[in-house]
């Protein structure tokens, strides 16, 4: 989780794209009761990196994939729930990525998020235990409140458009190329070189990630940008009712 450019009717020209959507849930109300969530922080695994920001990602989740198995998950209920199909495209986080190999993550401590913070970005992010991490692991490290952090990571998460997701999953050939295309149509500014897909070890869609500059501008992914190669197949779950 990119430099301004003219290609954003590069994806256009190559590939017919259904009308762009808003990254919003089908139906998202949020409970009157809310989980607490619990503090996270480094481990051995991941561990306290404080080192400088050499730009951003914006990651986007396809929620459908990740609520294929989670539907009767009780701590998954309030994004899986209701057939699994409730959320498209959910932000994942906004991550600062290093300069080189490595990222800052865990730059300081963080305490538990306030309910009114939860509240405000849980359509967005529908986990409240991710929300948690989130700040925690990549919004310490951009020097800002948690208010600020999810305005920022939010604020830019709805600005996206997307292309219409079932049909795309009914495309014949569909690659992680053709997928960055048609994101990159539905969102001026951008060119398929801004996006990065990632995929399941089967090839199903897991996440979409625009990479941004020290600004926020997208701007070309670096070489080293984890996800699918451009010709490899990418399947889309649709949920279990579409």
């Amino acid at each position: 989780m990119r430099r301004l450019a003219a290609g954003g009717m590069l994806g256009m020209a190559m590939l017919a794209v259904p009308p762009a959507a808003l990254a919003q849930a089908r139906d998202c109300r949020v409970p009157a009761v809310l989980p607490r969530p619990a503090i996270d922080g480094p481990d051995a695994g991941q561990p306290r990196r404080d080192i400088p920001t050499g730009g951003y990602t914006l990651a986007m989740s396809w929620s459908p994939q990740y609520c294929r198995t989670r539907t009767n998950s009780p701590a998954d209920r309030f994004q899986c729930g209701d057939g699994g199909d409730r959320f498209g495209f959910t932000l994942h986080g906004l991550w600062p990525d290093g300069r080189g190999e490595q990222w800052p993550q865990y730059c300081r401590p963080a305490a538990l998020l306030p309910e009114k913070v939860i509240r405000a970005n849980l359509c967005a992010t529908p986990s409240v235990q991710l929300l948690q991490h989130e700040y925690a692991k990549h919004g310490t490290c951009m020097n800002m409140p948690p208010e600020a952090y999810f305005r920022t990571s939010t604020g830019l998460y709805g600005k996206l458009r997307f292309p219409d997701m079932a049909t795309l999953s009914r495309q014949p050939g569909l690659n992680a190329r053709k997928l960055a295309e048609a994101l990159a149509a539905a969102n001026r500014g951008t060119d398929a070189s801004m996006w990065r897909i990632a995929t399941t070890r089967g090839g199903w869609l897991d996440e979409v990630r625009l990479c941004l500059d020290m600004g926020l501008k997208p701007k070309r992914c670096r070489a080293s940008e984890q996800g699918a190669k451009p010709k490899e197949t990418v399947r889309i779950w649709r949920g279990g009712r579409r």
